[in-house]
């Protein structure tokens, strides 16, 4: 019988994973680079990121991170991060992997990153749920997501560009509520600021965003 793994369709937009780092590098001149480095001021330790992309956090980890590995589903992009880690500064080793099934040992890291990422994933319980086994007990996830807006009229705005949005943009979605999902999944939502991530003083569908940090219960 298939293990759930093998029932999972492979990852694979080569379309998006071209055009992404220019979105990214784009993004980053706008404000971008600071939101990354704020993600990841506080980590510590042994660190998994979850949907790497093409590494563009790897140059913003601390000193304090002994280790990064870094789990990257699709092809193009993986191939890229691993340009990328070649580069960092932190130790990174990059890994084919999914969220939903991520592969390290229980317990085993001290920190989740989760960067713009929780918006294209298949299966989100699932995947917080991996990362919830992965943490030692009182572990934190790192999380930066654009996000549904809180705005109903902005929200609405958003559901109507959703229906074409995920197959231009590799799978990602507009109208999600990834806050309340890490809560869902039993993490203690420790810090979490919202913004809306303007472009040129412009808002985009994908404006409304949050970066925080959550954590695992002890027991």
């Amino acid at each position: 019988m298939p293990t759930a793994a093998a029932k999972r369709p492979k990852v694979k937009h080569p379309f998006f994973a071209r055009i992404y780092p220019r979105i990214n590098a784009f993004a980053e001149t706008h404000g971008g680079l600071d939101h990354r480095k704020e993600l990841l001021a506080d980590t510590e330790g042994r660190v998994i990121e979850v949907g790497a992309g093409n590494g563009a956090n790897f140059r913003h980890y601390p000193a304090t991170v002994e280790k990064v590995i870094a789990v990257e589903p699709e092809p193009r992009l993986r191939e890229l991060a691993t340009r990328a880690a070649a580069e960092s500064s932190a130790p990174v080793e990059v890994r084919e992997g999914r969220a939903e099934e991520l592969p390290v040992p229980d317990s085993s890291v001290d920190g989740v990153v989760a960067s713009l990422v929780l918006c294209s994933i298949a299966d989100v319980p699932a995947a917080l749920a991996e990362a919830a086994r992965v943490l030692r007990p009182g572990g934190r996830l790192y999380f930066y997501e654009h996000v549904r807006s809180a705005d109903p009229r902005f929200a609405k705005k958003q559901r109507r560009i959703n229906m074409v949005w995920p197959l231009l943009t590799g799978g990602c979605n507009l109208d999600r509520d990834s806050e309340q999902a890490i809560r869902d999944a039993g993490f203690t939502v420790e810090q979490a600021r919202h913004f809306d991530f303007l472009i040129n003083g412009r808002t985009t569908p994908s404006s409304p965003c949050v970066i925080g940090v959550a954590r695992k219960p002890e027991n």
